[in-house]
């Protein structure tokens, strides 16, 4: 018995002595990739890096920043499905990748409603924007001249099954006009096209086209909000033309690939919330005409629950499909 004894206690002896390296590190205890789903220079890439740059020195660990657009996001959205679920590879998307492209998309290779909420980083309004010599000079006659003329108002979408494109389809559906699709391959093509007069229109954020609209390199005739902006307190909304109702915005947030620790989330979760409450990311996200949203897991889920919803009322009366 006492041999035993003996060897007992120089077992627990050796497993004492192990290594600090051989117990699992603290997260994060290496870089951190975030894949934004869309080419650089639009909304969510912007804000993506703003928030991944003080999140950084939040977690005391550098943030990767990798693009990769393509089938409205679904290329991005796919990659991090894919990746080991240990919180060093996350999706940075707009809404379309997590709840319509389901409903557009015959067959995708991941399950949305299996990612993981972590955070919204930001909301924004939509807008109707027209290139700046659009005979049209308010949203009332916007709506009569694309009603007089079916299918020849070409509008600008960040791709197919994107909030532009489906915002653009539920304004066909509540005026009854018909307009012509041109999709792009992200916000800066359809942008530079628009102020470039190649397309007529685009049903795009407020923060992306405020700037063109003050430069009077395009102009805002209306906003889809439930009431005016702030920005632009003289720029009627869409309920106000009559089109009771009708309510389109947009955000930006942030998911992890299924079956991600519920520690590591909440500890994003946290470590975001701190980023988008102070008040300098406030002052600057306002600069920017976006909301900093921040919030819990379970508010980013019910978003993300509503708009599914939403959305898919809409694809489904068009019956909008995508191959």
């Amino acid at each position: 018995m006492a041999k035993y004894l003996t060897l007992m206690a120089a077992a627990g002896a050796l497993l004492a002595a192990l290594p600090a390296a051989a117990q699992p590190a603290e997260y994060p205890s290496r870089p951190i990739k975030i894949i934004v789903c869309l080419p650089p220079g639009g909304g969510v890439d912007t804000v993506t890096r703003i928030v991944a740059d003080r999140l950084a020195r939040r977690l005391g660990q550098p943030i990767v920043i990798e693009n990769k657009g393509g089938q409205s996001g679904n290329l991005g959205a796919e990659a991090v499905w894919s990746a080991e679920p240990d919180g060093y590879t996350l999706l940075a998307s707009q809404p379309a990748p997590i709840t319509t492209n389901p409903l557009l998309y015959k067959s995708m290779s991941f399950n949305p409603a299996l990612f993981v909420p972590v955070a919204v980083m930001t909301t924004i309004p939509n807008t109707i924007t027209v290139r700046a010599d659009f005979p049209a000079k308010n949203i009332q006659d916007f709506i009569a001249y694309a009603k007089a003329n079916p299918g020849k108002v070409s509008y600008a979408s960040q791709g197919n099954g994107t909030t532009s494109h489906l915002t653009a389809v539920m304004f066909e559906q509540a005026t009854g006009a018909k307009l012509l699709h041109v999709p792009y391959r992200g916000t800066a093509p359809a942008i530079n096209d628009l102020m470039g007069g190649h397309v007529d229109t685009f049903f795009n954020e407020l923060a992306t086209s405020v700037e063109m609209h003050k430069a009077g390199k395009a102009r805002i005739l209306a906003v889809t909000t439930a009431a005016r902006v702030p920005e632009l307190p003289d720029i009627p909304t869409l309920q106000e033309a009559g089109l009771a109702g009708f309510v389109s915005d947009t955000w930006n947030a942030i998911s992890a690939p299924p079956k991600t620790p519920a520690p590591i989330v909440a500890k994003l979760n946290a470590a975001i919330n701190e980023v988008l409450t102070a008040p300098e990311m406030q002052a600057h996200m306002r600069t920017m005409h976006l909301q900093a949203v921040g919030g819990t897991q379970q508010q980013m889920a019910d978003i993300v629950k509503s708009d599914t919803k939403r959305w898919g009322d809409v694809i489904r009366a068009a019956n909008v499909t995508i191959e």
